[in-house]
Formats: C-alpha cells, structure tokens, sequence
C-alpha cells in the first residue's frame, strides 16, 4: 500500500456522525466541511494564511502517542479550511483515549507514522503562526519529535487560552477557559476530542477575540504591561487627629497614590491597615480592574467587609470622593492643596 491510500481507503471513526450545519457557526464564518477529513493529500491546505489553529489526539497516557492531527487555516476573510488526517503512533491504546475521540489501532494501522505525517505538514505550518488552545499540542508535538529521533519543529507557537483569558476575564473561577466552556458561552458549534473540530474551534475562539478586544490577531501576541497591585501601606494614626481610633484600609486603584492617600488618612488621626479585620471601622473603594479580580466585581476586601456589615459589624464602605471629603474636614489646611 502507498503511504497516500489510507487516505483514499481508511475510514473516519467518526463519519457515522453528521457534520454540525455551517451556517449554525455565525458570526464567524468557515465552508461546511466533512468532518474529520480523510481525503486525497493534495487536499492539505496550501496558500498563505493570517493564522492555522492545530490540535492533535493521542492514543495513551504519552504525549509522543500523537494518532490525529488537524489544522483550521483561517484566511485573510477569516474563512477557516480544516484538514486533519490519523498517524500510527506505533504505540498503545489505552481504552480511556479510545473512548474519548473514538480513534482505535485498527484505524490506524495504514496510516503513516508522525515523521511521515509532519513532513506532509511542515511545507504549510512552517511558514505560519499556530495557535493551539493550551499546551498541550507544542508538548506533544516535541515529544513526538523527541521519540522518533528527529529535530523539533521551529515553529512559532500561540496559546488561544492566553487569549481567551484577556478577551473574557469574567470567566476565570465561573467555568474556566477550557473549550467545552467556551463552547458553551460563545455558542460555538463544534464536535470536542476531533483534533480536525478542536483545531477549527482554538480558530473561532481566535476570531471572537478579535471582536471582543477590536484588535488583530498580531496585536493579541502582543505581551500585556504587567499589572501590579499597590503597595501594602501600613501607617499609625497622628493620635491628636479628629479621627483617631479610626482603621481605614484601601482597595482597588484610587487616582491619587496609594502612599498619598495613607498619609491623609493618618494625619487625620486614622490608623491604615492592609487587610479588612475586626478593627476596620472605614474601607475606601477606588475603581475596579476586572483582570485583577477574578471575574468578580468586587475585590476580596470589599466583599469581606460587606459580610462584616450583614453579620452586624460597624464598618463603612465609602469611595474615593468620599474619603476626600472625610479627610478634608478632619485636615481642613491639608485639603486645599
């Protein structure tokens, strides 16, 4: 048998089951393509491309059993064409990696071995940017290169969970960025644990970035600056001040200075602390980031100290303005500068 015929003879362990209607995958756009793909190798993708999505199966535990590879290339309309094509890992398959994508040894048994199967691919991937959603598929893509003796493709290398991440932060800790949630929160139409599926649906998650940031494919690579939190400023009170016996502490991003605002609290007489305790009598809100949240809307001080004011506790939740205010009129000299 040619290395080409089991894509003309072999089977999809998947064919028996409909291919998702295409039109269903709106907004974002792909031809209604069989699902997975065992066709002609001359069917392999050829062209330049803004960005191709990869996803690959393993048959065991072992990262180097790779037994799927599928591609979406996602083109300058933003049309994405899906390839995929089965590989003999020349290994084990353990009954739990068979349940999951369906693919047995018998599918596989013509197939080509991964040295074979990357060198049909490399002429398309090598020139190209790929994402794959986590890392699981860079991992094990090197340690199939690694098992079969040869040297590990330089291919540059996108996370779409990274991407996902800055597109929707709201859902880390609400189900996580994983595809069977993004599936579901972005109506996304795709058949999970077909590497030809999982490689066009990491292309839709891509896509649906774009739009939700405004920003280009290449401009998502980009690294974001480094977000910091404030300094934890702990300062004792001026015991003469008309506030003193106060605890103030602060959360989230004020537009003066941490530093600044600790300091107009304690000339006031107020003690500042760096968590919500007990002895917190006052907690200042500035404006919220989000990315720096966990999905939540308010910071891990703030919801502390609204379970501190339900169970009875006297403490006072005021924003940015308010402490202004409540300072100036302890410090009327300091509040007009």
């Amino acid at each position: 048998m040619s290395m080409f015929s089991w894509l003309f003879d072999r089977p999809s362990p998947k064919q028996t089951n409909p291919r998702p209607d295409a039109s269903r995958l709106a907004p974002i756009p792909g031809p209604a393509l069989d699902r997975p793909r065992f066709d002609h190798a001359d069917r392999i993708p050829t062209g330049r491309f803004r960005f191709i999505a990869i996803d690959v199966e393993t048959a065991c535990s072992d990262a180097a059993s790779i037994c799927q590879i599928g591609i979406a290339c996602v083109d300058p309309g933003d049309r994405i064409e899906t390839f995929s094509m089965l590989v003999n890992p020349r290994m084990r398959f353990d009954p739990f990696n068979i349940r999951l994508h369906g693919i047995g040894p018998d599918h596989v048994e013509d197939a080509p071995c991964f040295t074979d199967a990357i060198e049909m691919l490399m002429p398309l991937l090598d020139p190209h940017h790929l994402v794959q959603h986590s890392n699981f598929d860079k991992q094990a893509v090197t340690a199939a290169c690694h098992s079969c003796g040869r040297e590990v493709p330089d291919w540059r290398w996108a996370d779409s969970v990274t991407i996902a991440r800055r597109a929707w932060p709201e859902l880390k800790g609400n189900g996580g960025h994983g595809l069977a949630n993004l599936k579901k929160r972005l109506k996304l139409d795709f058949h999970h644990h077909d590497a030809g599926e999982d490689a066009r649906a990491a292309a839709m998650v891509v896509l649906h970035a774009e739009r939700q940031l405004g920003l280009p494919f290449e401009d998502l690579l980009k690294p974001q600056p480094r977000k910091t939190f404030a300094a934890k400023v702990i300062l004792e009170g001026d015991p003469a001040g008309a506030l003193a016996g106060s605890v103030m502490v602060f959360t989230g991003a004020l537009q003066m200075s941490r530093t600044e605002a600790a300091t107009r609290a304690a000339q006031a007489g107020m003690c500042v602390r760096a968590g919500v305790t007990k002895q917190t009598t006052h907690l200042v809100v500035g404006d919220q980031d989000l990315t720096l949240l966990a999905g939540h809307d308010k910071s891990s001080k703030h919801r502390k100290a609204e379970e501190m004011q339900a169970s009875g506790h006297s403490i006072r939740i005021i924003g940015e303005s308010a402490f202004r205010e409540l300072v100036a009129d302890a410090c009327p000299d300091d509040g007009k500068r």
